[in-house]
Formats: structure tokens, C-alpha cells, sequence
């Protein structure tokens, strides 16, 4: 049967936890008693683990006509702390009484799905939108939170975080999903009879958006970048593609350009209209000359050749309009390079058709970076061995002497020669390990006997990379060297008024030497690249310095028409070359006697290998993005060099730093 608790001021309850049934129907009946008195009495009712925070003070009256369930007591309890500014919070199996300003901060429950239905609790609640703004929502729901309650925006998945009681956010929830609809309007084709698509479409998107940034439309709340007024030019049918937030905003977009779109004031005569259409990309002067050939072939194929009577007919007008009684041709087309323009005068159909055309042309152009390598490794080799030797027969004196012994010229200098002029100096021993012998005649040393042994190695290792960026269809050129100058021709001339002076003059002609690249790109388009390369490395021959004959130079060029694709590497050409080249001299006969016939002979061989290949890779760069990429790789592959390259500090130097390409910023 139901059972009765109550209490009034501080005292007890009429019954122990002994006489009660947990679960059966009670009757409540609190008067002015202290909240954690009813707070024990409550977990002693439903089994509840319940803890009263220390700041929670005061007394409570809670009272029912008649029997209640557990639970609906606790409701009532929990309704009744709520009307006094203290709520409870569950944690881990326990019910905390706690200030309601400071429910938000305890660790109560969370959830992104449905609502709770405990409606005195203060819960977290995560609403996911799907179309409109978070932003635009709060304004609308701060009002309907408790003070002591929250609402967060995260921006990055458009939600809202709101802590209240269960049963507001239920309510919450309604309005969510009440507001969270997807407001935009489908595409819309708006068909212009006088005005160009090109030209007023920016104009009515920049009205419309400053407008919204003033003042809303009628029925626009959304302000998400995915809903904003689209509005798109299609020059092939001279329309406008819009695409709105709410029909409000299409309807201001069709009025605005139902004004705008009317029919010109002037003649539509021979005299035509004059229109100013400022280019982007496009060079005015080549794209007049360009509009001129197409329409003068234009006005030939639409001229009848044959008109009544056999005689020629009148030109036909280039895009008029039918009904029209035209005898012109077409309008003229000038170019202002000072502010790349295009002047037009034309009709208005025509001037669309051209506008069209215009429209085409004038866009961005692809670039193409083009890296080339030239890379060359050498390797050479060289050995040579011999002796020579001289000495002399008969008697000193006056009389004939005899001279026996090998004199040759291979691998170095005669040994007669170095024996004649070694002592002066005009005359140096070949390179590599020398033995001689000579003896003292009359004070000087005369050459008897020299021994040469030489072997040499020698590499090189070449890499060149010339790069180069050019716009599509457009010739560029790099040289990396030196400006050399070269005798042409040379004479003198006796001046007999300057007393026989010797005047000498000569002609030279300056060249350049080093590397020279040329290449013109063209993008198809499917992506490849067709190049038109011309590509030459050229060097002076050291041997040649100061030559009596004049400079010698090595060169090594390639011309070539190329098909690469964007980013692909492509071998245009180069020398695998293997030299090899001996030498002997000897006695006949003596030396071809073993081991002993090496002191009568001389020998030098050498061998040379030389791999020259030239490489080529073109990226095509499309836009800005790719442009900015590609500079900011190579300017921060320039400053880390110069980075590491600085000078070692010292103290006894003044000068401690080298220059530093600045950091640059991001865009």
C-alpha cells in the first residue's frame, strides 16, 4: 500500500529504511527542509548514489497529493532544485547535487545522436548541420538558453555544442531541424537579347554581393560559401547561368538584369557602336591583326560571287541581324598597346560574335619550364717508355770523330736537341721520370744517355643544367658564357712622315662561347609538348692560348624538333667516342731482341673515352599555383646554398658574412 514520507524543518522522517519498501508508491510531503536531508532521503527512495556539493544551502518544500512512483518522486525533487538554481549531474553511477552555473563544467553525459528524454538533467548535446551556417543559428538559440548554460560553434564540420537541461534541448532539437534546410534554388538559364554575358556578368555579381554584405534579401539567412549567388557567362549563346541561395535572391538577380539588358540608343547603321574591351592575357596588337584576317575571310565566304544578272551582289554584313538592311561589311578593329584595348566598331550581333571569339583568346597561356642536362664524362690514359743515347768514336783534335747511338722523337724531345739546348734552357725534358747521364767536355755537359718513363690518368666529370621558362609558342634563349674575341685579319703599315714608325693593326671579331639554349614550346592538348630546341656547348682549347695561328674552340651543339610529355624525360642526342692511338720508334733489328731490345727503341701509347649526353624535360605550368611552386623550389635551393656557403668566422676578419637571399613570405 502507498506510504508516506514527509518531514518539516530538520526533523527525521516519520518512518526508518527498515519499515520502508523500496519501489511501492510514497507520498511526499517536505516542508522547508534542508535540500541534503530530502538529497538522502531521495537515494534512500530510488537506490541512487546521491552526493550534495558543499555550496548547495538552503530549504526546499516538495509535497504530492498523492502516491508517486519512485521516479516521478525523483523527477519532482530534480524539477524542484532546478527552480532554485541547482541541478544534479551523473558521473560514473553518481548523481552530484551541484550550482547549476557550474553543471557545465562537470563531466555529465554526452551525445551527437538523439535527444535524452531525462528531462531535469544537464546534459552536452552535438547538433550536426547539413545546410545551414552554425553561425547563423546562434543568435536565434542564445536567447532560449538558461544564463548559466552554453552554445559553441565548431566551424570545422558546421556544428553546434550545447549544454542545457535535456528537455529545452529537445526543444532545440525541433528548432534545428526546422531551420537546417536546404535552401538553394536550381540552375537558372537567363537568355540576354541586347547585352554581352561576358560583360554583365561581373557587373551583376559584384552588385548582388555588395547589396547582401549592406542588407540581406527578403528570405536569405545563409551565408555559406556553397550557397552563394553563382552567376556564369556562356558566350556560345550569350546567357547568364545563376545558381541562388533562396528564390528571393533569383528574383532580384532576373530583375536587375532584365533592366541592364536593353537595346542601345545609337543607330544600328553603318556607323555602328564603339566598344572597348581591355584584354587579360593577350597582346591587343597581335589580336586586332588576328580579328581583322578572320573577319575579311569571313566577309569573303559570305559573299554571293554571282548576284541577278550575272553581276556581283552586294557584301553581305558579318553577323547582322536578319531583317536588317546592311551593306557593310563589318566594323573596324584597332589596337590601344598603351592600355592593351581592343577598339570595336561594329554592330551589336557582330560585336557579340567577335566578343566571343575575344573571349577565347584572351586567356591565361601555359607556360613550359624546360630543364636541360648535359652531362660528359672523360676518361683518359697514357704510357710511354724509351731510351736514347749518344757517345762519341776516334781521337780528340782536329780529326774526324764518330758518333753512334738512338736519338728519337717519340714521347719527348730528341735526346741531340736536349743535349744542344738543355743547358740554355730553350729546351725542357719530357714529362714524367727521366734518367741521364752526360759528361764534362770543356766545361759543358753534353747529353750521353736518357731513360723516359711516363704513365698518366685523367677523368672528367661534366653536368651542365640550363633552365629556361617561356610561354606556350613563344622562342626564348639563354647564354651562359664568355664573349670572346678572335683575330679576323692583321697588317702594317711604314708611315714615312712619322719617320718609318711601324704601325700595326688588326680585326677582331667577338663570338660567344659557352652554353647557348634556344627553344620554342608548343602544348597540345592532350599534354605533350612539341619543342623546337637549339643547344650548343662550346669551350676555347687551352693548347690554343697564345697560338700563333689563333684560338681553337670545341664545340657541340644539337637542333631538333622534339614530342615529350609533360614532365618526361627525353634523350635528344649525343658521343660515345673510344680513341685509342700508339706510337714506336726503333732500331730495326735491335730492337726486336728480348728484353735488351727495349735499349734501342721508344714507345707511347694513349687512350681516350668521351660519353656526351644531352637530356631534355619540359613541365608544362598552368597557372599560378604551379608558377609559385616551381619559383619558391629554385629560390630556396639558391638561399640554402648561400646559407651554407657563408665564411668561417674569424676574429681577425672583418668581413664575416656573404649575402643572403631574404626569406619569402607565404602568399
Amino acid at each position: 500500500m502507498p506510504q508516506s514520507w514527509a518531514q518539516t524543518g530538520s526533523a527525521s522522517p516519520t518512518g526508518t529504511s527498515t519499515e520502508f519498501k523500496r519501489g511501492e508508491p510514497v507520498t511526499l510531503n517536505f516542508a522547508n527542509a534542508e535540500i541534503d536531508a530530502v538529497a538522502r532521503a531521495m537515494a534512500t527512495l530510488t537506490g541512487r548514489q546521491v552526493v550534495v556539493d558543499p555550496r548547495v544551502k538552503g530549504t526546499m518544500n516538495l509535497s504530492t497529493e498523492r502516491a508517486v512512483s519512485p521516479a516521478a518522486a525523483y523527477n519532482l525533487f530534480l524539477a524542484t532544485l532546478r527552480l532554485q538554481g541547482f541541478t544534479v549531474v551523473e558521473a560514473a553511477g553518481l548523481d552530484k547535487v551541484v550550482p547549476e552555473a557550474d553543471a557545465k563544467l562537470q563531466s555529465g553525459a554526452v551525445s551527437a545522436g538523439a535527444v535524452s528524454t531525462s528531462n531535469n538533467h544537464i546534459v552536452t548535446q552535438i547538433f550536426k548541420l547539413n545546410f545551414e551556417n552554425a553561425n547563423n543559428l546562434v543568435p536565434v538559440l542564445r536567447p532560449l538558453i538558461s544564463p548559466n548554460n552554453t552554445i559553441n560553434v565548431n566551424p570545422g564540420n558546421n556544428s553546434l555544442v550545447i549544454t542545457d537541461y535535456a528537455d529545452n534541448l529537445q526543444r532545440m532539437a525541433r528548432i534545428i531541424a526546422a531551420m537546417d534546410v536546404s535552401n538553394a534554388t536550381d540552375v537558372e538559364v537567363i537568355k540576354l537579347q541586347h547585352a554581352i554575358a561576358s560583360d554583365l556578368a561581373p557587373l551583376v555579381l559584384r552588385l548582388i554581393e555588395s547589396g547582401s554584405s549592406a542588407g540581406a534579401a527578403p528570405g536569405q539567412g545563409q551565408t555559406d560559401a556553397s550557397f552563394k549567388t553563382t552567376l556564369v557567362a556562356e558566350p556560345r549563346s550569350n546567357s547568364l547561368i545563376l545558381r541562388a541561395a533562396n528564390p528571393a535572391r533569383v528574383a532580384q538577380v532576373k530583375s536587375l538584369v532584365e533592366k541592364l539588358d536593353t537595346a542601345s540608343t545609337q543607330s544600328n547603321g553603318a556607323s555602328g557602336n564603339i566598344y572597348v574591351v581591355y584584354l587579360k592575357n593577350a597582346d591587343a596588337t597581335k589580336l586586332a591583326s588576328t580579328l581583322r584576317a578572320a573577319m575579311a575571310g569571313d566577309a569573303r565566304s559570305t559573299t554571293n560571287p554571282i548576284g541577278t544578272l550575272g553581276t556581283p551582289s552586294a557584301p553581305v554584313t558579318l553577323g547582322g541581324a536578319p531583317g536588317l538592311n546592311q551593306t557593310t561589311t563589318g566594323g573596324q578593329i584597332q589596337a590601344d598597346p598603351a592600355t592593351n584595348s581592343l577598339i570595336i566598331t561594329a554592330p551589336e550581333p557582330q560585336y557579340r560574335q567577335l566578343r566571343a571569339v575575344i573571349d577565347k583568346l584572351d586567356a591565361r597561356r601555359a607556360q613550359v619550364f624546360v630543364e636541360s642536362l648535359i652531362a660528359e664524362v672523360d676518361a683518359n690514359q697514357a704510357a710511354q717508355f724509351g731510351i736514347q743515347w749518344q757517345t762519341g768514336l776516334g781521337s780528340a783534335g782536329n780529326g774526324t770523330v764518330g758518333v753512334i747511338g738512338t736519338n728519337f722523337g717519340t714521347g719527348g724531345n730528341n735526346i741531340i736537341n736536349l743535349a744542344t739546348q738543355g743547358a740554355s734552357g730553350t729546351l725542357t725534358p719530357p714529362t714524367g721520370l727521366n734518367l741521364g747521364a752526360a759528361n764534362l767536355t770543356n766545361g759543358v755537359y753534353v747529353l750521353g744517355f736518357l731513360a723516359n718513363f711516363l704513365e698518366s690518368t685523367g677523368s672528367g666529370n661534366i653536368l651542365s643544367t640550363p633552365n629556361l621558362l617561356t610561354l606556350d609558342n613563344e622562342e626564348a634563349k639563354i647564354v651562359i658564357g664568355q664573349n670572346v674575341p678572335f683575330v679576323t685579319g692583321q697588317y702594317s703599315n711604314t708611315s714615312a712622315s712619322a719617320g718609318g714608325v711601324v704601325n700595326p693593326f688588326q680585326t677582331i671579331e667577338r663570338k660567344d662561347v659557352g652554353l647557348t639554349l634556344r627553344v620554342k614550346p608548343q602544348i597540345s592538348e592532350n599534354g605533350t609538348v612539341k619543342l623546337a630546341i637549339f643547344q650548343e656547348v662550346s669551350s676555347v682549347d687551352a693548347t690554343s692560348v697564345n697560338s700563333s695561328t689563333g684560338l681553337i674552340t670545341n664545340k657541340r651543339s644539337i637542333e631538333s624538333n622534339v614530342l615529350v610529355d609533360d614532365g618526361a624525360i627525353v634523350v635528344l642526342g649525343g658521343l660515345l667516342q673510344d680513341e685509342y692511338a700508339g706510337n714506336k720508334s726503333k732500331v730495326p733489328g735491335l730492337g726486336d731482341i728480348p728484353f735488351f731490345g727495349n735499349l734501342f727503341k721508344s714507345e707511347s701509347r694513349s687512350r681516350k673515352k668521351t660519353n656526351l649526353m644531352v637530356f631534355l624535360r619540359p613541365v608544362v605550368v598552368r597557372n599560378a599555383a604551379d608558377s609559385d611552386a616551381l619559383a619558391q623550389g629554385r629560390y630556396d635551393l639558391m638561399r640554402n646554398n648561400q646559407i651554407n656557403a657563408q665564411p668561417v668566422p674569424s676574429s681577425t676578419m672583418p668581413i664575416n658574412e656573404s649575402a643572403v637571399l631574404p626569406a619569402t613570405k607565404p602568399r
